[in-house]
């Protein structure tokens, strides 16, 4: 007798162990247990060592870091009638444990399937160039679309981002050749506008040389020196400005003889 009772006693101390193992939870300080005491939720607990009554209660865990969640390829049309295949990234986490486990049977499916025809519907009401040059609008706005779809099931959406867009062959060939025809255009508004400020400056140098003659004189000297310091074969024959300015005087005196004798020949 006194063996099968020491039997039981040691039954029912293991069963007490197990009890009270059972009944001690621990859990990290990125998470939070769901207390569930006879299938009413009783709030969350954590972090740390807590106490649990077993048979009656029941602990979820939940983890509350961010997750980040891959939203596959989707094919979808934009606004202006393009086929693109565009894919995304979300950042995620859970802010109200209790919601999370309640209000929805797998939280991470939920929000996938949400991000994925969010994502859908805001490519579809864009143009193509709103998609390529304003992502960072288009990433806010699936932030805060996805953010308040999944705000009662206690999900915090805090970063989504368009990560690549891929166009038809055609469409990108079609592309090419307009980023091609707009360099050449800014190529050529470029040299225009260089040719218009030199021609404004050689404008300017004209003025000052004609109000100041030894200005030239000296631009001659100057181009004299530059041609020296070149070892060729070239021989420049400077002439002084009064030499020239003579000879332009013989020239307009020849013309005013020739507008007279014109004159006398029809009176004659």
């Amino acid at each position: 007798m006194a063996g099968a009772g020491a039997i039981v006693l040691g039954i029912i101390l293991l069963f007490v162990l197990i009890l009270l193992a059972s009944a001690i939870k621990i859990v990290k300080e990125y998470q939070r247990a769901v207390i569930f005491r006879l299938g009413r939720v009783v709030g969350a607990r954590g972090p740390g060592l807590f106490f649990i009554i077993p048979v009656f209660e029941k602990a979820v865990i939940i983890d509350l870091r961010t997750r980040v969640l891959d939203v596959p390829v989707q094919e979808t049309i934009t606004k202006d009638n393009v086929p693109v295949k565009v894919n995304a990234v979300v950042y995620f986490r859970v802010v109200d444990p209790v919601k999370a486990v309640t209000q929805v049977a797998n939280y991470i499916m939920a929000t996938s399937q949400i991000a994925q025809t969010t994502l859908r519907s805001v490519i579809g009401q864009a143009h193509l160039d709103e998609l390529l040059s304003e992502r960072e609008k288009l990433n806010m706005e699936l932030q805060k679309i996805i953010d308040e779809a999944t705000d009662p099931w206690g999900i915090k959406v805090s970063t989504v981002e368009i990560k690549d867009v891929e166009l038809p062959a055609g469409m990108q060939r079609a592309m090419a050749r307009q980023a091609e025809a707009e360099r050449e255009r800014r190529a050529r508004i470029t040299l225009a506008e260089a040719e218009r400020q030199a021609a404004e400056k050689l404008r300017e140098a004209a003025e000052i040389i004609s109000e100041h003659p030894m200005a030239l004189q000296l631009r001659t000297l100057q181009t004299i020196s530059d041609v020296a310091s070149d070892k060729s074969n070239v021989i420049v024959l400077p002439l002084p400005m009064e030499m020239l300015k003579l000879f332009k005087s013989f020239a307009d005196a020849g013309e005013a003889v020739k507008k007279i004798v014109g004159e006398k020949e029809a009176s004659e």
